[in-house]
């Protein structure tokens, strides 16, 4: 099978000459490899595949397809790369290649470029004593995830990664490069805050840093026997603490691998695991309710900054998974008996991982001068997922993902997190009614030909 669309004799010898000859066309070598996304359950085939090494380079591509009829999607890692959908007549720009951090420790803030990965920022600023409000795996890429919201450790106490950006250097469809910020082309600033690569490919982004160089984080360990009791307590406990503190609970059938430590390896547990930032004493105090539980493993303590981008125990590298995502109002009893009994003992759940993570606290309110994604309104973030490395394990584990989304709906928000959502939706779902409409309004000034393709498109061509 190859891509659709077959690139002309003059294109094909023209595109060859972009970013240096780091171009992969259908047939060559390595196009195979240039295609894969991070999920390797999604099958990108491209008309072409370039990696760009420097800004003027994007804009170089970004020209040529244009005159060339062609469009272009801005790829870092490939993380949330389903929805993008057939790529037969799309360049995928591969940023991997513009890599570097640069920290002002005066004014707090770094500026990374566009394939940079967040554990390159996190070691950067930990030299100055700072962190950013990074997500919960080191590989995940700065921009995408930065671009779509960013949901961290840090959230309930300091809000979404987007509306810590203070300025973001992007490619624009006449192949122009302009720096969007707070005084300069400011509704795209606005819109580049939360409304994804809708409007260009970014090169550079620029974002505040805050002083942390420890946290009170850690993981609490119980058998899977225990997950109603658990989650029971949890959730009611979640609704109601500081913003000082963000957590996540799961429930995990751990598979039986040798790099997995002993404890937990080929087991099934429930798992609460987090950060707190504040003094030891008051953190205890905080966690106590769930300590009470009487946890089998509990790690919680003092901890760098640094090591947290691996707290979670993300899988790093291309991955073959699935997963599945919704957005919960609440989560009564019936809610905790539906997901225990969709994901728990007794449940025939494949599933590696079903999640909720903990909102509230910043997250859930609007900031002064905030970008299009405000905020989000839920209580709780549902993201189940399952190892997929046959069709036949990616068949079971979206029905079983299906099945838990299913039966957490009488419990859903309006709102869905769109960097956590890996299918085709209707896009007004991520944003409130002013935002959407505001948004729908930019694509026709900023990419008025539809050249660029997002994950998440505000209007699909």
């Amino acid at each position: 099978m190859t891509a659709e669309l077959t690139l002309s004799d003059a294109h094909q010898q023209t595109i060859r000459t972009l970013c240096g000859g780091a171009v992969h066309l259908p047939g060559d070598p390595g196009y195979d490899d240039a295609r894969v996304p991070w999920s390797m359950t999604v099958d990108q085939r491209p008309a072409a595949v370039v990696y760009p090494a420097c800004a003027d380079e994007v804009a170089e591509v970004v020209r040529f397809a244009a005159r060339a009829g062609l469009r272009v999607a801005p790829q870092g890692t490939g993380h949330n790369a389903g929805p993008l959908g057939p790529l037969d007549d799309v360049i995928l720009l591969r940023t991997s290649a513009m890599t570097g951090v640069t920290i002002d420790p005066v004014a707090r803030t770094a500026r990374a470029e566009a394939g940079t990965l967040w554990q390159d920022v996190v070691e950067a600023a930990s030299k100055h004593g700072f962190d950013a409000l990074h997500g919960s795996s080191p590989d995940v890429g700065v921009v995408g995830y930065s671009l779509g919201g960013g949901l961290g450790w840090f959230g309930r106490q300091h809000g979404l990664q987007s509306n810590s950006v203070t300025a973001v250097e992007i490619v624009l469809a006449d192949g122009s490069l302009v720096r969007a910020d707070a005084t300069h082309h400011t509704d795209l600033f606005w819109a580049l805050r939360g409304g994804g690569g809708n409007f260009g490919v970014v090169t550079a982004i620029e974002f505040k840093l805050y002083p942390i160089e420890t946290a009170y984080a850690g993981m609490l360990i119980w058998d899977w026997s225990h997950a109603r009791r658990v989650l029971s307590t949890w959730s009611a406990w979640a609704v109601d603490a500081p913003d000082l503190i963000t957590t996540s609970f799961r429930i995990m059938q751990i598979p039986p691998l040798p790099f997995i430590p002993e404890p937990v390896r080929g087991r099934n547990i429930v798992m609460i695991n987090g950060a707190a930032l504040c003094y030891d004493e008051e953190a205890e105090a905080v966690l106590a309710p769930l300590r009470e539980l009487q946890p089998e493993i509990d790690t919680f303590g003092r901890a760098p900054a640094v090591s947290l981008t691996r707290l979670h125990m993300d899988p790093e590298g291309p991955t073959a998974g699935v997963t599945r995502t919704v957005m919960l109002r609440e989560l009564p009893a019936e809610a905790i008996d539906a997901f225990v009994a969709a994901a728990g003992p007794d449940s025939g759940s494949c599933l590696v991982s079903a999640e909720l993570r903990q909102l509230g606290g910043a997250v859930g309110r609007i900031p002064r001068d905030a970008g299009a994604l405000t905020h989000l309104e839920g209580q709780f973030q549902l993201f189940a997922a399952a190892m997929a490395p046959t069709p036949e394990m990616a068949a079971a584990g979206h029905a079983h993902a299906d099945r838990l989304v299913s039966q957490m709906q009488p419990w859903a928000a309006r709102q869905q997190y769109l960097n956590f959502t890996e299918r085709q939706v209707d896009a007004s779902t991520g944003y409130d009614e002013h935002s959407w409409l505001r948004l729908r309004e930019l694509p026709a000034r900023f990419d008025p030909d539809g050249l660029f393709v997002a994950n998440h498109q505000l209007v699909r061509k």
